[in-house]
């Protein structure tokens, strides 16, 4: 098995399209034809997560934090970190991946982990992305409407949340008249014709235009179809920002700061007090999303939890709603969940997948 058919599955869940315009996900070095042996996941990958690797023999690397990020302007072999790192991968012909924002941003990715990982439920999104879906409408004859819509099913449109195949057709009359260069499908040249026709509607995602398009002048049985494409302005239900729930019942918050160390697996951390007294409606986002502070105190939440904060971000939140800095990898480790699951389920038969367990932040507290 290739391992671009592992890539395949991961940009089904979390499409590249979806990732912040300035990441860089996707392959980041190596040879996606090549035969895969066993999967390594880590969060970043650095010395230690790539000697775990090679001695696991795993050949096919998957970071969350991109490898490359910045631009590359040489490779210095002699002492630099990041070429030196290049340069093993390279002599063992291994291939890394990166899933970054795109994870961040999928539904049951990074932030819906980090929810599930402290005990909430009714998990949603905490912001939702504008739509990136666009409506295809075209017009068919009767005997034809339900030949073409099956094949842009297969090509992935009329997905809506949690369910495929979603259509909508409408019975009417089209009519034409075909010039002297024409070649009509039903009715005769330079006749006005009137034809019982099917008005298909069905939404897609945008990157997947091309695909939809040519599968429709595929398989679509007039000499030139007529179709519309909408641009659709309703939010989106499989992307979006953060993610907010409800724990099974209400904490004091000194019990939600205390499940909140033992649950994310802590030391320590850094708070600022809220105005509630007791805890229930909790908006969480992994890695730094602070930017997020308003809208979890728009959605009433009781409590946020996030990474990266600044002094005057919790000064903003101070007796307002209970602000939880938990630390960056902390809060994202638990992205390679769903990540590690995805993989079990559709290859655990024919590959071995290993999560890294041991921490590669570069962060460290000094206890004394």
């Amino acid at each position: 098995m290739q391992i671009r058919e592992i890539i395949k599955t991961i940009e089904k869940f979390a499409p590249p399209k979806i990732a912040w315009e300035k990441d860089n996900v996707g392959l980041q070095v190596g040879n996606p034809d090549n035969e895969i042996k066993k999967v390594f996941l880590t969060l970043d990958l650095n010395h230690q997560a790539l000697k775990t690797a090679i001695k696991n023999k795993c050949n096919f690397i998957i970071t969350h934090h991109p490898l490359i990020f910045n631009s590359l302007k040489k490779l210095n072999f002699s002492n630099d970190e990041k070429s030196l790192l290049l340069q093993t991968i390279i002599k063992h012909d291994l291939t890394v991946f990166s899933v970054h924002t795109n994870l961040d941003f999928a539904k049951d990715g990074v932030s819906f982990q980090l929810a599930k990982q402290i005990g909430l439920s009714k998990i949603d999104f905490l912001e939702k992305n504008i739509s990136s879906k666009l409506k295809l409408v075209t017009f068919l004859p009767e005997n034809y409407a339900d030949i073409v819509l099956s094949e842009l099913f297969n090509a992935g449109a009329g997905n809506i949340g949690e369910y495929s195949n979603c259509s909508f057709k409408t019975n009417g009359k089209g009519s034409f008249i075909g010039s002297d260069k024409s070649n009509p499908k039903i009715g005769t040249k330079g006749n006005f014709e009137i034809v019982n026709e099917v008005r298909i509607e069905v939404v897609f995602d945008s990157w997947n235009i091309k695909k939809i398009e040519n599968t429709l002048l595929k398989f679509h049985p007039y000499e030139t179809p007529a179709f519309d494409i909408y641009k659709l302005e309703n939010p989106n239900d499989k992307y979006g920002f953060g993610a907010v729930g409800e724990l099974p019942k209400s904490m004091s918050s000194n019990e939600f700061l205390a499940h909140i160390k033992k649950n994310l697996l802590l030391d320590n951390f850094r708070y600022t007090i809220g105005r509630r007294k007791n805890i229930k409606k909790v908006a969480v986002c992994g890695g730094s999303g602070a930017e997020l502070l308003a809208r979890a105190l728009t959605n009433n939440c009781d409590a946020f939890i996030t990474s990266d904060i600044k002094y005057h971000v919790f000064q903003d939140a101070e007796n307002k709603i209970l602000l939880i800095d938990a630390g960056h990898f902390e809060t994202e480790v638990f992205g390679l969940n769903v990540l590690f699951k995805l993989l079990k389920e559709n290859f655990g038969e024919k590959i071995e997948i290993i999560l890294n367990k041991k921490s590669t932040s570069p962060i460290k507290f000094f206890n004394n």
